[in-house]
């Protein structure tokens, strides 16, 4: 079962990613670059305000799963520069460094969580309350943006505002959404609680992101390491043995 897990999501965002790429293209070809400033329209720009804060949340992911800064910046670069091809890119990429036995044990927990160094996964750390306030503050910028553009431009759904730029940015956008959706389904114990937050992720994006992510920090302590947050509470039970255990592991292959 855990094997078809990974098999399945290693496809979807395979999939996804060609899809993105496609449409990147094709957008192109079509429109020309994006690079102008007659495309930011009113709803445009909330548009990407509400993508680049869900690029925050799966960047704050990247950098702490990442061993070396190094390595993290590139990522957090492409994920800035090119979206959700860098996502599904990133995810696919993990799902292949799993070996069989990781694949057949629990791997969304290797996935989210990785191999970390010899000092094992809590060598690199983010304060709960810096990220309490960070999310905090970026769901009431993009609430904020969101009345504001309301106010000043009207609805959003009216066909005039999908130009073949912004159905690039939707899809983008809505491709991000479903890696964040695979997380939350993760995270939750029922099927029901699930559903209802992908539902408003879809509807809210970026609001949603932060208010989610916000109330799982809650339930942490300040002094709980913030990695706890990627984990569902069954996983969490074990994750001092396990993640000892991966710590060991790195520290005697050299994995870094």
């Amino acid at each position: 079962m855990a094997i078809s897990l990974a098999v399945a999501l290693r496809t979807l965002f395979c999939a996804l990613g060609c899809v993105m790429l496609a449409t990147l293209v094709y957008t192109i070809c079509v429109d020309g670059l994006p690079f102008r400033k007659s495309l930011l329209t009113p709803w445009m720009t909330a548009t990407l305000v509400d993508f680049y804060i869900n690029i925050v949340a799966l960047g704050v992911w990247v950098s702490y799963k990442e061993s070396s800064w190094i390595s993290a910046i590139l990522w957090v670069a492409l994920l800035v520069c090119f979206g959700s091809i860098t996502t599904c890119g990133y995810i696919v990429l993990q799902f292949l460094k799993l070996s069989s036995q990781e694949s057949s044990n629990d791997p969304m927990f290797y996935v989210l969580l990785g191999r970390r160094s010899k000092d094992g996964v809590d060598g690199k750390k983010f304060s709960v309350v810096t990220a309490r306030v960070l999310f905090s503050a970026l769901g009431v910028l993009m609430l904020g943006t969101l009345i504001y553009t309301l106010l000043t431009d009207g609805s959003p759904f009216r066909r005039e505002l999908l130009t073949p730029w912004m159905t690039a940015t939707l899809i983008d956008f809505y491709i991000n959404v479903v890696a964040l959706s695979v997380w939350v389904a993760y995270k939750e114990s029922s099927w029901v609680s699930a559903l209802v937050w992908i539902a408003l992720l879809i509807c809210f994006g970026s609001i949603t992101t932060c208010a989610y992510i916000v109330l799982q920090l809650f339930q942490l302590s300040s002094q709980d390491p913030v990695y706890l947050i990627l984990l569902n509470s069954s996983t969490r039970q074990k994750t001092g043995v396990t993640c000892e255990r991966i710590g060991e592991r790195n520290g005697e292959t050299g994995l870094q």
